[in-house]
């Protein structure tokens, strides 16, 4: 964990107040589970309260855009136009659009349609076409601090079987919710979604998971959706992380496109579906941040 504090030392969450009375027991009880055998937080993954206020600021805009994003969308439309319209919402509202230029990354955001996972490059030759599904993902830094979601479009009349994908990927989400709680541990949100979709006849795809998010665009831990009960991290109150399983109507296996490096597709063709929220484990359970 971190160095030795003091009973009387002010806390290391920069409360202001004696680590006695702050977070002594936390650490302590951190300190047995680990003992146990398990996957524990350290402090830096742990959000102070000026931390989670300045997070959430951020995150305003983030939901913000997407609600702009959803009252716009429409047939005919290309990807591209959808990325102006979120560098130009995002920089209105004071923001930073994350992905712009982050690991070489081109555009504010990721746009993927159908077979596409995730990552998708925003192209004025894609243009959306009635049936389309269509996952728009974007974050946010505002003042040094990210937010992160993402959430899916149905462009016109979709079949029934891709409505059905998008609507069992978002009760997954609503399913890994009701597991994120403090002192449990992230297998458990991540069986809870693997055996939701499973049960629908859906795969989860295993490469590709959530992250902790909020001082960085991509901090530990990494989230799995292909996870079992009582493995992976402990999570404890100040923990913040993305839940984003990307759900896949038929086989698991996907590939990344050469030409580009950053796009992942379905192998087999078929339609993903993806949201993305990200959470707050709280003293009770969690908060929504972004969505």
């Amino acid at each position: 964990m971190a160095q030795k504090i003091g009973r009387n030392d002010p806390c290391w969450c920069k409360s202001g107040r004696k680590y006695k009375t702050c977070h002594q027991a936390f650490d302590a009880k951190i300190a047995r589970i680990k003992e146990e055998g398990h996957i524990v937080p350290d402090h830096d993954m742990i959000k102070n309260a000026e931390q989670i206020a300045g997070i959430k600021e951020s995150a305003k805009i983030n939901i913000a855009v997407l609600d702009y994003i959803a009252e716009q969308i429409h047939e005919g439309m290309s990807t591209e136009e959808i990325d102006r319209m979120v560098h130009e919402k995002t920089t209105r509202m004071g923001g930073i659009p994350a992905t712009l230029n982050y690991q070489g990354f081109p555009k504010s955001s990721c746009t993927s349609v159908n077979e596409q996972v995730c990552h998708g490059i925003p192209s004025e030759q894609d243009i959306l076409k009635e049936g389309d599904i269509l996952n728009v993902d974007i974050s946010t830094i505002l003042n040094g601090y990210y937010s992160d979601s993402s959430r899916m479009f149905c462009i016109g009349e979709v079949s029934p079987e891709k409505q059905k994908l998008v609507k069992v990927a978002r009760e997954c989400i609503d399913v890994g919710l009701k597991e994120v709680k403090p002192w449990g541990f992230l297998g458990d949100m991540g069986q809870a979604i693997h055996d939701y979709a499973y049960a629908h006849g859906y795969t989860v795809v295993r490469e590709i998971g959530g992250h902790g998010v909020g001082l960085e665009f991509h901090e530990d831990p990494w989230v799995s959706y292909n996870s079992k009960r009582g493995t992976e991290m402990l999570m404890v109150p100040g923990m913040m992380f993305t839940i984003e399983p990307m759900i896949n109507m038929g086989r698991v296996e996907i590939y990344i496109d050469d030409a580009n490096g950053w796009t992942a597709y379905t192998e087999d063709g078929k339609p993903s579906a993806q949201w993305e929220v990200q959470v707050l484990v709280t003293d009770d359970g969690y908060e929504i941040i972004s969505y």
